[in-house]
């Protein structure tokens, strides 16, 4: 089975990228959200298991059954992207057997290293459940059980690397025609951002895909309770590493 628009692109598809807080998911929205061929939503189950509710069109909706209803109801009408972090489980998404199988679910990746710290910086309460990864995998796990194909992981380290061959290569295996126009944007936060916007700050100062050199106090190397998270969610991040998407090697220069 091959992650694809359906009918070779006859008909809309709901995409879902998949991602441990801190992974620069909110970039490869942003986009995603400038793009003209698909509807794009921000981290709507996160929302409603953080809020209560969250919106989808002119929807509140206020269950993961009925989150995932509406998605459905959206993707049937146009092709349909979001992207949604594992700080929270989704209990709802797991066991929704349809809802794995029909979406498109892809997953992004970013070393646990720099996520650990990045997300203690923004909150010091941090539990390692809400590291991700071990969250992450689970999705993965339900997704090619389901689907009984291995769903799309893209590195994050390719994607400001080499950012028009990973995304070339993201959109042949999910279906989409590859937009060079949409490998950058004017710098800002989107509205729907500003709920959560303290998370969104480095994506909304960016105008498309670049490495941040940012320093933290507390990181893996430093603090205790951090490299015990590392040890604990290294192997899930591992696993989803090993099968990320691979680029072919850039041609030589003559």
């Amino acid at each position: 089975m091959k992650d694809s628009l359906r009918d070779g692109g006859s008909v809309p598809q709901v995409i879902a990228l998949w991602s441990a807080p801190r992974s620069r998911s909110t970039a490869f929205l942003r986009m995603m959200m400038g793009r003209d061929d698909v509807v794009a939503l921000h981290e709507p189950f996160s929302r409603l298991a953080d809020f209560g509710s969250a919106e989808i069109g002119d929807r509140v909706v206020r269950s993961e059954a009925e989150l995932i209803a509406a998605i459905r109801e959206m993707g049937a009408k146009s092709s349909l992207f979001f992207k949604d972090t594992t700080d929270f489980r989704y209990p709802g998404v797991l066991e929704d057997q349809e809802f794995l199988r029909e979406v498109c679910h892809t997953f992004i990746i970013r070393d646990p290293i720099e996520v650990i710290a990045s997300h203690y910086a923004l909150n010091p309460e941090l539990r390692l459940e809400e590291v991700g990864f071990a969250r992450l995998q689970e999705i993965y796990l339900a997704v090619a059980q389901t689907r009984g194909a291995e769903p799309v992981v893209v590195d994050s380290d390719d994607l400001i690397d080499r950012p028009a061959d990973t995304v070339r290569a993201y959109c042949e295996r999910v279906g989409l025609p590859f937009d060079p126009t949409a490998l950058s944007w004017s710098p800002g936060m989107p509205a729907e951002w500003r709920l959560t916007a303290r998370w969104h700050q480095d994506a909304s100062a960016t105008d498309g895909f670049v490495k941040s050199t940012k320093t933290y106090a507390d990181t893996v190397g430093n603090n205790s309770l951090l490299a015990e998270y590392y040890r604990e969610e290294l192997p899930f991040y591992t696993y989803l590493y090993e099968r990320r998407l691979k680029l072919l090697p850039t041609p030589a220069q003559p």
